[in-house]
């Protein structure tokens, strides 16, 4: 209790809340708020009509029970809570990328046949009392909103949210509709309707008179208001031409058109572009949005086609996967394979003729290339044996081509050319066929030896001559050159005698003129000498004039220094005391030894030091005499004498 009556002021606005509604309903004030409708539901009618007509379910006159009119946001008076049932109900909101779809729960009934109720207008369903008051059917609405926010009375109308549909980039959107009128009788898809924005707008479709079923019309890639209940699509691939082909169209649908393929061709129907038939103007390279279900394209190569009668080799557009090599049979039976290769190539004009005849490709190799060489080719062998259809191989290539153009221009088909591959002749002829040719080969051999041999004894006997004949003129030459030696000599001995005597004449000259060179020589030689010893002479006496002044000035400034420092150290130390030191530096410098090297002392007794002392310095000029001979002087020490003489 003590508990309650601590927060005893949360109880005063739930009463306050309670009162304000109670007030206001028993008034009959009834507020909306802005994100809310209000659904009204008529209890009783005190004055007027007060039922519903058969089959309604939402009255739009006043009728009692759910009434089509509802409650915008804001105050509204005179809705007794005896009376009225006031329902708020949240607004309708379709997200981006959404549509809303419609279901009716009111309204006249559907049109025999068809599946969805046409628009009418009633402001994107949000008005209800105009939706039935126009005509508004039940069931399933053609029309439908898009993303936005929605004052719906769901006392009439039932929401589903679906998503935009999207045809992905280089796809095609085959179309199927689900309400409109029948297809015609003998088509296979329904007629060509403008005017309904790629199949968005329905109600536009259908008051077209649009078919129910496959539409002819194509949509693509982009994202579309499509309305399930009305169309599904189905996304297919474009079709596309490569380059060096052609795509011819054969149509399933459209109006009977005017063959344009001339009285001479009685194989198909070509027709202009739209109509029913081949196309007389083919596709050229490039990606096409072309319906596969009421068209065809087949591709035609436009440049030169290669297909093998080979086991082994197949080209990569596989129109010759089931050819094989040619077995044919010779003039005299024996069976052999061979390899052929044939060329086409069908002008972009001629495409749609041979579409219009064979239906495809595949049908015009299987049809016509394929007898029409190998019979060729099995009529030819038959006219010769084995050997001769290999020694011919070239003429009958041509003759191939030839005969095969003609039969292919029939077809409107050039033939560019016919190759012959390989060709097996049966085993045992070829055994055969190379002894023969060996032993042929084998009897070539021999001729050539034979002839080779004549050939070598005729090569010899020249040679043997060319031998002698080499003899004879060194023969011929030896008589020659002993008859011009003899000439040779004698002149040479006439010459000498000449040559003596100028010989000598020229040896004067050569003399003479030597011993004038080298006079000149001589000359020249000493004169140059001469001005060289003058130039030496010259510079030595400059260099010894500039380094005797040099030297004469450095003595007088070093003089004129130690001067000035010896008088500054006089006054500085005394005249006695820096006599003293020069003294002393002179004996360190000379190295001056103040006590003598061999001190010689008698025993102190006076009688035998003069002895003593001569035999000491006789030692002494001893000892002073080796060490000049060894080179060097040695420190000789100090030699004392004691007392004892005979120690001595």
């Amino acid at each position: 209790m003590i508990y309650v009556m601590q927060y005893w002021w949360v109880i005063i606005p739930v009463l306050l809340l309670i009162f304000y509604k109670l007030f206001f309903r028993l008034f009959g004030i009834i507020i909306i708020p802005e994100d809310k409708i209000g659904l009204v539901t008529k209890k009783f009618v005190l004055f007027g009509k007060s039922e519903l007509p058969p089959g309604r379910i939402v009255a739009v006159q006043g009728e009692a029970g759910f009434q089509a009119q509802t409650l915008a946001p804001g105050i509204y008076f005179w809705k007794w809570i005896w009376q009225y049932e006031i329902t708020q109900q949240a607004l309708t909101i379709i997200p981006q990328g959404k549509i809303g779809l419609l279901v009716a729960k009111d309204g006249k009934e559907l049109e025999t046949g068809h599946i969805l109720a046409r628009r009418v207008n009633c402001d994107s369903f949000q008005d209800a009392v105009a939706f039935l008051n126009n005509g508004g059917r039940k069931g399933r609405q053609s029309a439908y909103i898009t993303a936005g926010t929605y004052r719906l009375n769901t006392f009439l109308f039932e929401i589903f949210t679906v998503d935009m549909f999207t045809v992905n980039e280089n796809m095609v959107g085959i179309v199927t509709t689900l309400d409109g009128m029948p297809i015609e009788e003998g088509s296979i898809a329904g007629k060509n309707v403008p005017s309904h924005n790629n199949f968005q707008d329905a109600d536009a479709f259908l008051a077209a008179g649009g078919n129910k079923g496959l539409q002819p019309q194509v949509i693509l890639a982009g994202s579309y208001y499509l309305n399930p209940w009305f169309a599904s699509v189905e996304q297919i691939k474009m079709t596309e031409i490569p380059i060096g082909s052609v795509g011819v169209v054969i149509s399933y649908v459209g109006q009977e058109g005017k063959d344009l393929s001339g009285a001479e061709f009685k194989h198909g129907n070509i027709v202009s572009k739209g109509e029913k038939g081949v196309w007389a103007e083919p596709l050229g390279p490039g990606k096409y949005p072309i319906n596969n279900y009421i068209m065809r394209v087949e591709l035609v190569p436009t440049t030169n086609l290669v297909l093998n009668w080979a086991n082994a080799r197949s080209e990569a557009h596989q129109l010759d996967k089931h050819l094989s090599t040619i077995t044919v049979r010779s003039k005299d039976g024996f069976p052999f394979n061979l390899d052929v290769s044939q060329i086409i190539h069908i002008p972009t004009t001629e495409a749609p003729k041979v579409i219009a005849r064979f239906g495809n490709m595949v049908n015009l190799v299987g049809q016509v290339l394929e007898p029409t060489i190998g019979n060729y080719f099995r009529n030819s062998a038959q006219d010769s044996d084995v050997i001769a259809f290999l020694s011919s191989r070239k003429e009958r290539q041509d003759a191939a081509k030839k005969r095969i153009s003609e039969v292919l221009d029939q077809y409107n088909v050039n033939g560019v050319d016919t190759l012959i591959g390989d060709i097996v002749p049966p085993e045992s002829l070829m055994k055969t066929l190379t002894d023969r040719k060996i032993a042929e080969e084998q009897n070539t051999t021999y001729e050539t030896q034979k002839k080779a041999e004549v050939t070598r004894q005729a090569l010899e006997k020249e040679t043997a001559v060319a031998d002698m004949q080499k003899e004879i003129v060194k023969a011929d030459q030896g008589v020659l050159i002993a008859e011009r030696i003899a000439d040779a000599a004698v002149k040479k001995a006439t010459g000498e005698a000449s040559g003596v005597k100028i010989a000598s004449v020229a040896e004067a000259d050569r003399l003479k003129i030597i011993a004038n060179a080298d006079a000149e020589k001589t000359k020249v030689t000493a004169n140059a000498e001469a001005e060289k010893i003058k130039a030496l002479a010259n510079a030595e006496a400059e260099k010894i004039s500039v380094t005797g002044n040099a030297e004469a000035e450095k003595i007088l400034a070093i003089g004129k220094s130690n001067a000035t420092a010896y008088k500054l150290s006089v006054e500085a130390m005394g005249g006695d005391n820096f006599t003293k030191l020069k003294v002393t530096e002179q004996i360190g410098k000379e190295k001056i030894k103040i006590i003598p090297e061999v001190l010689i002392t008698g025993n102190g007794d006076g009688q035998n030091g003069p002895i003593n002392g001569l035999l000491g310095l006789q030692l002494l000029d001893g000892i002073m005499d080796r060490n000049k001979k060894d080179g060097g002087s040695q420190d000789t020490g100090t030699v004392k004498g004691n007392d004892n003489p005979k120690k001595n």
